[in-house]
């Protein structure tokens, strides 16, 4: 239990990583709001992710590595966008998310990605998929990310020239993966997205991309243990959350007030999501469901029991792949590993 309530000690530059995060979204939010296009806000989100990548190292290379996760982002948003001109996207979704929970598996598996896991592309594949479009909008949503994922690559290649690189605060490298394990999570990120995806969209509960994304989110630990830990942390985390989240939405804010909050939210993120990823949660769901609402405005109620159902469904899949495909000859344990 003491694992689940362990804080970890804050890494270094994490104060500059988060003024960093706050302005990568903070400041198209407020260029969306003076166009009157905050519903657009959920695609600055993803473009806005490409400068977590790395994480808060100065260290050559990371600009690198950022553009590579920004196109990442990029071409998953532009997916998701596409599959939702479809009145068949919820079905349609599971797939599409399946092959890139897989594909983003694989790279982060591959060139050790700071932070691990396929959740990233997965969250920003199933999300755009789920919000209705059409031929019109696919152009100022990509754009949105597009410009988005700019201003956070360059922030942190300005931060770079600004402070210089330093080998010592880079991401330490991990365990090289063994082959057969690279495989294993590539077909297990896959078959979760589709399980849960299938579980949530038959009970036609809303949002079932939510499920989606919780069900990738254990795999993101390196041992088996950072497995288990991060599952409980998604449930445990969420459903405070949603009562931050819910209180936040029954005061009917104003739009410059949400998008001055989303800003301020993705910097708490990044400053707790290290240190403990159940208490990142109480600022990443607040600013998932304002940014949904703002989207696709619906009643608090079932918005935020849809969502507290949907990671149960995610996270209980996920954790089901993970013991039933642990790698038995290693000992379970180790600390938890970073990541969303």
């Amino acid at each position: 239990m003491s694992h689940l309530l362990h804080l970890h000690p804050p890494p270094p530059n994490v104060r500059i990583a988060a003024a960093r995060s706050v302005t990568s979204l903070g400041v198209p939010l407020l260029v969306l709001y003076a166009f009157g296009r905050v519903d657009l806000g959920i695609y600055a989100t993803f473009g806005a992710f490409a400068g977590v990548y790395g994480g808060t190292g100065r260290f050559p290379g990371r600009v690198r590595v950022q553009l590579i996760a920004a196109t990442m982002l990029l071409l998953a948003v532009a997916s998701g966008v596409v599959t939702a001109l479809s009145p068949h996207r919820a079905w349609l979704a599971v797939p599409v998310v399946a092959v890139w929970a897989a594909l983003a598996a694989h790279l982060s598996d591959r060139f050790g990605w700071r932070p691990p896991g396929p959740m990233f592309a997965t969250f920003a594949a199933a999300a755009c998929s789920a919000v209705p479009m059409t031929g019109h909008g696919i152009a100022p949503a990509v754009g949105t990310a597009l410009a988005t994922a700019g201003l956070a690559v360059a922030l942190a290649a300005a931060e770079v020239r600004l402070f210089g690189a330093d080998r010592l605060t880079g991401p330490p490298p991990d365990a090289e993966h063994p082959w057969h394990r690279q495989v294993v999570q590539m077909a297990r990120c896959a078959a979760v997205v589709v399980v849960a995806g299938t579980i949530s969209t038959a009970a036609g509960i809303a949002h079932p991309y939510w499920a989606m994304v919780a069900a990738v989110v254990p795999m993101a630990g390196h041992t088996y243990l950072s497995q288990i830990t991060r599952g409980l942390h998604r449930v445990i985390g969420t459903a405070a959350g949603i009562a931050v989240a819910a209180l936040l939405l029954a005061l009917d804010l104003p739009e410059p007030a949400i998008v001055l909050l989303a800003a301020a939210l993705q910097g708490m993120a990044e400053l707790y999501v290290v240190r403990n990823y159940g208490v990142a949660l109480l600022a990443i769901t607040p600013l998932a469901l304002l940014l949904v609402q703002v989207a696709d405005p619906q009643p608090i109620g079932p918005l935020v029991g849809a969502r507290l159902a949907e990671t149960c469904i995610g996270v209980g899949v996920g954790l089901v792949a993970v013991i039933v495909t642990r790698e038995r000859s290693r000992r379970a344990g180790g600390p938890a590993q970073s990541g969303t």
